[in-house]
Formats: structure tokens, C-alpha cells, sequence
């Protein structure tokens, strides 16, 4: 069992409990608290009792996470006139789609909010009725498959001067959407990724998700910019550990900026290459000189595959994607520490994963890792097809910033344009 601490709305960490799905006295649970998360709540020297220990402990957290008068001093908020647009990818998960628009619908937030849900199956016909319970809610239709399309073609939809990433199979609290706009209140911030943690362990291939690396990215707030991007002389740069478009937010402008642009078509999942349509979106942003801020503050919960074919599939696509995205940045962006990473980090790492497999050391099954090596060997082929695909079916729709449609065409032709392939359910017999 896994158990997620907060602080007056703030998460502390979590905490690993092995209950093999038997109950937990409340004195167990205070204990592994204090020993997991290592906080000196009490003196060691001292003696008290089991009836004092959860009394002193609340006070020791207390004082030790009462900030300071300058701590205590707000953050700049992100004003809130700035409009923000939130982008929700889906293909054929009705249930889990209506749960996330719930959550989404109850944001606490003054600022105008616009949510664009992207079916990548218009074919099935499964997504519509869902909208219609939610008039507020835009509906676009991206028949051509994979996440890069789909979610390219959300953000060319938006009207945003922030847009937000997130997928159908997540949840989130109501104050998630204003944590995670906070840090561009900063010119310079173009990216804001969130925490994502499981909603559940209650399968073993949920948790062997996690011992992969899961989607979560930690409890510590960091940041990445130009000069992190440049602190990696020889080794390629870590994008993959900024975070995850199931949580983030864009800075709109830069879409159309000429080093960045929207996500590239030929990675992702929905194409052959797997994954790292958002690392690389990411990589672009910190080549360009700008800042990515990780604000675990905006956390959701995602609902990790339960059934061990869906784990390998998901892992899988995660072993091709990962090689795909340095392959991309070879050839792309002329990246040589790429293959740094494909010729010495990768084999190393397997080589440890069976290395601690086999003495022990890890209960990540040898299967996986040969599931992993074996997504990585196919790599380079799929990402010839994706390729070949993105070749046949086209690169998605440019974005142009709305105050530039004005500008160039005149509000009746922006106002056509940006409806064209939106289906608005309200407006439906």
C-alpha cells in the first residue's frame, strides 16, 4: 500500500506500507511516517509514550513547517485575466473522459477557463454523447491517429493565452488548475509540468508501473532552463525527467515560435515509435533558452493500467519511444550526445536491472527488462514508419495566435477558422 501525506493542501511525500491488504493500527502508520519521511519529529534520547507520540508529532510538524515570515510571503500569481484553454486528448474511454471533465468543470478558479476535449476516434462515435453532458465543453475532431496529433490539434483549436495538457484517465483537486499557472507570472517560464500520481495500487501490474519509474516526477519543486540544458557536456540531456504531458501547461506563444513549434507528429503513443512527444517538445523549449518550472504543488491521479498485457503494451511503447526521442534528437537537431546514450547509458542500465534481479536486489521481473531491451531494438524501425506515416497523412495545422488571426483576417474569418472541425454539443438538435 502506498499512502500520500499532506500538509494544510500541501504534499509531503508518501509513504510504502507492506499490509499485504490486512488493516494498519494508527500507531503503525505513525511510526512508518516518522521513519520513512525522516523527519526529526522527537528527540531520540527522549522517553514518551505511545499516547503522547502522535500529539508530539503534530506539534513537531507543525513547528518544523511553519514558515518563516519571508517563506510566508506569496508567490506572484499569474493575473487572472489571462485566459487559459485545457486540452484533453481521448480515444474511446468514455468513463474515464466524463470523470476528468467532472474535475475539470469544478476548477476554483476567476479566470476564464476553456476545456477542449480532442477525439482521436471520431469514427466510434463513443465520444460525442459524453460532451453533450458538458455544453460548456468543445469537441474536436482529429481522425488521423496518435497523442501529437491530437494534442496538436487541441492547442490550434484554443483561444488560451495558457495551454494546458492532461489526459482522460486522470483527476485532479479544484485548486490543481491555479497551482500549476502560478510560475508564469514569469516571462521567461514557457513550461510548468505537475506531479502524477497512481490513483490506485491495488494490481500488481500498478505497481510494477511504478517500480518502472511510474509518471511522477517527485515532491521537490525544481527548475530547468538554458543553462541546465548546457550543463550536460557529454551525456544527452535528461528531458524525460522534467515531468509528463498529462500534466502541464504551455506558454500559447511558443507554438509559434520558430524553435519550438507544436509537438512533432512522429513520436508519441498512437504512432509505431511508442512515446517522447513530450520530451522532445520539452527539449526544443529548453534548447530555445527558456524556462521549464516542476510545481508538485499541481498534482493529479492517473489511473495506471491494471492487467499485465496493457502494463507490457504500455512499457513497450515506453522502450521504443525512449530511443526513438534520442535517435530524433541525432538526426533533428545534429545531438551527438544521443548516442551516448544509445551505446553506453542503455546497456549499462539493463545490465544493472539484471544485474539486481538476480542477486536480489529488485523484484522487477527479468521479463520486463527483456520486454524493455526488445523495445529498444525496435526502435529505429518504428521510427521509420512513423516517419513514413507522418509523410503520407501530413504534419498538423500551424498555430496562430488568435491575436494574430485578428489581425490578418478579420474577426468573422478568425472566428470561422477557429470553429473549422469544432463541434460545439450545445448547438446540436
Amino acid at each position: 500500500m502506498q499512502v500520500f501525506l499532506t500538509w494544510n493542501d500541501r504534499l509531503l511525500g508518501s509513504v510504502n506500507i507492506a499490509n499485504a491488504y490486512h488493516p494498519i493500527s494508527r500507531s503503525r502508520l505513525i511510526e512508518l511516517i516518522v521513519n520513512q519521511l525522516e523527519l526529526k519529529l522527537l528527540e531520540s534520547t527522549r522517553s514518551i509514550s505511545k499516547e503522547s507520540c502522535w500529539a508530539e508529532a503534530f506539534s513537531s510538524l507543525a513547528k518544523h513547517y511553519t514558515p518563516t515570515e519571508e517563506e510566508a510571503a506569496l508567490p506572484e500569481r499569474l493575473s487572472s485575466k489571462v485566459p487559459v484553454s485545457i486540452v484533453v486528448a481521448t480515444y474511446d474511454r468514455p468513463d474515464d473522459l466524463r470523470q476528468c471533465l467532472h474535475c475539470l468543470v469544478a476548477q476554483t478558479s476567476s479566470r476564464e477557463i476553456e476545456i477542449v476535449v480532442v477525439d482521436n476516434n471520431p469514427a466510434s462515435g463513443v465520444t460525442p454523447p459524453v460532451i453533450t453532458e458538458f455544453p460548456d465543453v468543445v469537441l474536436v475532431s482529429e481522425p488521423r491517429k496518435g497523442l501529437a496529433y491530437a494534442r496538436n490539434a487541441g492547442f490550434v483549436a484554443s483561444t488560451g493565452e495558457v495551454l494546458v495538457a492532461t489526459d482522460d484517465d486522470v483527476t485532479m483537486s479544484p485548486d490543481w488548475l491555479e497551482n500549476l499557472v502560478v510560475p508564469f507570472a514569469r516571462p521567461e517560464v514557457m513550461v510548468v509540468t505537475g506531479n502524477v500520481l497512481p490513483l490506485e495500487l491495488e494490481t500488481l501490474s500498478q505497481e510494477l508501473f511504478e517500480s518502472y519509474g511510474g509518471l511522477g516526477r517527485g515532491f521537490e519543486q525544481f527548475e530547468a532552463d538554458g543553462d541546465w540544458f548546457e550543463s550536460f557536456p557529454r551525456t544527452p540531456v535528461p528531458s524525460w525527467e522534467l515531468g509528463a504531458t498529462a500534466n502541464a501547461a504551455f506558454r500559447a506563444s511558443m507554438f509559434s515560435h520558430p524553435q519550438i513549434g507544436l509537438m512533432y507528429e512522429a513520436l508519441g503513443p498512437g504512432m509505431p515509435s511508442g512515446v517522447g512527444e513530450d520530451t522532445y517538445l520539452f527539449y526544443k523549449v529548453l534548447k530555445a533558452d527558456y524556462t521549464l518550472v516542476y510545481e508538485p504543488a499541481a498534482y493529479v491521479w492517473h489511473k495506471h493500467r491494471r492487467d499485465r498485457s496493457a502494463l507490457r503494451r504500455q512499457i513497450y511503447g515506453y522502450s521504443k519511444g525512449h530511443v526513438s526521442y534520442h535517435l530524433t534528437t541525432w538526426l533533428r537537431d545534429s545531438d551527438g550526445r544521443a548516442l551516448v546514450q544509445l551505446f553506453a547509458a542503455l546497456p549499462l542500465y539493463h545490465y544493472q536491472q539484471i544485474r539486481a534481479r538476480l542477486l536480489g536486489q529488485s523484484n522487477y521481473p527479468l521479463s520486463l527488462v527483456w520486454l524493455e531491451i526488445a523495445g529498444n531494438l525496435a526502435a529505429p524501425w518504428s521510427l521509420w514508419r512513423s516517419h513514413q506515416r507522418v509523410k503520407r497523412e501530413g504534419r498538423s495545422a500551424p498555430y496562430i495566435p488568435l491575436s494574430q488571426c485578428y489581425r490578418e483576417q478579420g474577426e468573422d474569418a478568425t472566428v470561422s477558422n477557429w470553429q473549422q472541425n469544432v463541434f460545439h454539443p450545445q448547438s446540436q438538435p
